[in-house]
Parts: structure tokens; C-alpha cells; sequence
């Protein structure tokens, strides 16, 4: 080989710059010429945060029910819940591991739907069952669904009798239901095993107590219906026996006020056994009512008006609606108009022949005597 070829030549220091320039230069042109492509495989800038948080590796939380799965994820969920690359008792830890991670977080929700997956897999490990019946019912007890976590209590002691948390969730959701005798049956088998569990035994206090109250009012509310009961038969008597005449059969449903502004205003029995009803007072010149509570049978109407008109309506610009100056009337049967004098009692007007109470509520026109509005009125009829 020539010598000279295996010479090593001694650059300058100016042929060195000349030289990396010109390799500069050549790798631009380089990089120039090759053809233009976007690159579409990393995640955008304005969202990587967001794309990084749903990556498998990266990812703080479990997606969502609805959410859209990442391929990576998707694979390890198939590949841990896969029937075929799991045994029974694997499948059915791990439903309860995620419902345990749920639990953990509060989300009950997501954890029942683990928890019974899981259930679903009917493994032939009782401990396992027993266990994912026991955290279901924790999970429903505190959604408040109490009813269903009593059944899941019951289920989890049927595979295991002894389950101490089982026993003490099934008394608290009786407890909660308010059945108070079934509730102290659990606090007592717990008992048999641990005479000086303190919460077990202030609760079974507290369900004694809570029972015997619980009797209490029921009795209370049997002897409140019975009175009303009886009330509502010596009212119907009354009524029947003064021979008001009611629209269809007369009942308690009869007797309920077909107005809003009365409906807990139904007729009564005062102290001295009167009838005490509700009455609407109709003006038919200004197309307005007065409902007026209560009109004892025993009062008279120009009693009544003069506690009505006492002060001036604001409808009354003309200030001519005054006690004694007004005519009371009532419609018969027959589509008639019948006068009633001012100093006549209710029960006078009641129980003539010529009355119909209609929804429970006596009803009466009322003009202001001689006025054109009545003139006009009484030409109706």
C-alpha cells in the first residue's frame, strides 16, 4: 500500500471550519430534498396531557361505563376477565379486587357492578362468595339501599353462617328498615359469641326502645282513627238528621270542598254541636268570590256580611257594598233565584227543600239592593 495513504494528514485550523461548514451544508441540502410528511403518530400538543391520561401506563383513573377504551387497556381487561385464560376463582378475585379499588373511592355504583360480576362467576370457593356478598351489601348499605343489603347480609350468611360482619350489617339494615324485632334476633346471635360488644349491645337497646315507641304510636294512630272514625259517623248523622239536602250520596267525599282556597275547611261539629260549614259569596258585578271559612249554622247572614264588610273591599271603588245594604240569593233546583232575608240563620236556608249543597260548599249571590247590576241580574231568571 502507498505510504502516503496511510499518512496522516495535519489539518489547519481554518481547513477544519472550511470542512465542517461544507458538511453542514451538504446534510441541509440533505435533509431538504427529502419528501414532506406530517407526522400523525404522537399526541397533539394542545392535549397531550390528556391523551397521556388515558394511556394504560399513565392513567390515574378507571375509565368510565361508556368511555372509550385505549386498544392497550382493552387487551388487559380482556386478557384479566378472559374465561379462558382464567380459572373461576380468579375471575371472581379479580371482580372483587376492582370492586374493592371502587369501594375504596366511594364510587358503590361501579363496586356492585364488580362485586356482582364476580357472583355472577359461580366459583365453587364459599369464602370467595361469601366475601364478594358480604362488600356488595356494604356497597348498597351505604347507597342507603338498605332492603338490598339485608337480602346480600342473609345470602353471605347462608355459605357462611359465623360471617361476623354479615350479622352486624343485617342488624344495622333492620335497624335502618325499622324492624326492630328482627334486628335484635341478629344483635343477640352476635352476642352469643361476644357478650361485651358495646356497639352490638347499644344497638339492641336502642331497637327495644325504638319498638316500644314504634307500638306506642301505632296504638296512638289506631285510637285517632277510631275517634275520627267516630267523628266523621256523628257528622254524617247530623247532617242527615237536620235533612240537608246533598248533591248524590251523601258521604265524606261529598263533604270536601271543590274549591282550593277551602280544602281544609271541610264541615265540622263545633263545641256545642253546630255545623260549622264552608261558603262562598259570589258578586257577580265584578265576577269575583269570597270564600269564607266558616259559617256557624246558628249565625245569621247579616252577622255574617257585617264581619265581611267591615272595612271597604279594595274591588268596591264605588264603596256601595255595605252590610245593610245587600240582598242574598241562591239558585234552586229548577234554575230559579230564591231571596233569603239578611236576618235568617244558615240552617234555616240549609235544610229547606229549596237547597242543594254542591261540593261540599253552600254558595250565595250577593247584590247591593236596587242596583242596576241586580235589576240586570234578576232578568236572567
Amino acid at each position: 500500500m502507498d505510504a502516503k495513504t496511510n499518512e496522516k494528514k495535519n489539518w489547519t485550523e481554518e481547513e477544519r471550519l472550511e470542512l465542517a461548514a461544507k458538511l453542514d451544508k451538504e446534510l441541509d441540502e440533505f435533509i431538504d430534498k427529502l419528501p414532506r410528511r406530517k407526522y400523525e403518530d404522537g399526541w397533539p400538543e394542545d392535549r397531550w396531557e390528556e391523551e397521556m391520561a388515558k394511556h394504560p401506563f399513565f392513567m390515574k383513573e378507571p375509565p368510565k361505563p361508556g368511555d372509550e377504551l385505549h386498544p392497550l387497556y382493552e387487551g388487559l381487561q380482556n386478557l384479566k376477565y378472559d374465561p379462558d385464560e382464567n380459572e373461576p376463582e380468579e375471575l371472581a378475585n379479580n371482580y372483587k379486587a376492582d370492586g374493592n379499588y371502587n369501594f375504596k373511592y366511594k364510587n358503590y355504583r361501579l363496586a356492585i357492578l364488580s362485586y356482582t360480576e364476580g357472583i355472577k362467576v359461580k366459583c365453587k370457593n364459599t369464602e370467595i362468595n361469601a366475601t364478594l356478598l358480604n362488600n356488595r351489601a356494604a356497597a348498597h348499605f351505604f347507597l342507603k339501599n338498605f332492603r338490598s343489603s339485608l337480602l346480600d347480609c342473609q345470602s353471605a350468611l347462608k355459605l357462611k353462617p359465623d360471617y361476623d360482619k354479615a350479622l352486624n350489617r343485617a342488624a344495622l339494615c333492620c335497624y335502618e328498615m325499622k324492624n326492630f324485632q328482627k334486628a335484635v334476633e341478629y344483635c343477640d346471635i352476635i352476642l352469643d359469641k361476644a357478650q361485651d360488644n358495646k356497639v352490638i349491645l347499644d344497638l339492641r337497646k336502642k331497637c327495644i326502645n325504638e319498638e316500644k315507641a314504634k307500638r306506642r304510636n301505632e296504638r296512638k294512630k289506631e285510637l285517632e282513627a277510631k275517634k275520627r272514625e267516630k267523628e266523621e259517623e256523628t257528622l254524617i248523622n247530623e247532617i242527615i238528621k237536620r235533612g240537608c239536602r246533598v248533591e248524590g250520596n251523601l258521604s265524606l267525599d261529598k263533604l270536601e270542598p271543590n274549591f282550593p282556597q277551602l280544602v281544609h275547611n271541610r264541615v265540622h261539629l263545633d263545641e256545642n254541636n253546630n255545623l260549622v260549614w264552608p261558603v262562598v259569596f259570589v258578586y257577580p258585578e265584578y265576577k269575583i268570590m269570597d270564600y269564607i271559612q266558616e259559617f256557624n249554622e246558628k249565625q245569621s247572614f247579616s252577622e255574617l256580611l257585617g264581619v265581611v264588610f267591615e272595612t271597604t273591599p279594595d274591588w268596591d271603588h264605588e264603596q256601595k257594598y255595605r252590610s245593610n245594604n245587600l240582598v242574598i240569593y241562591f239558585e234552586t233546583p229548577k234554575k230559579k233565584i230564591q231571596c233569603v232575608r239578611n236576618d235568617t240563620i244558615l240552617e234555616e236556608v240549609l235544610t229547606s227543600k229549596e237547597y242543594i249543597i254542591r261540593g261540599g260548599t253552600p254558595s250565595f249571590i250577593i247584590m247591593v239592593k236596587g242596583s242596576t247590576a241586580e235589576k240586570s241580574f234578576l232578568e236572567q231568571y
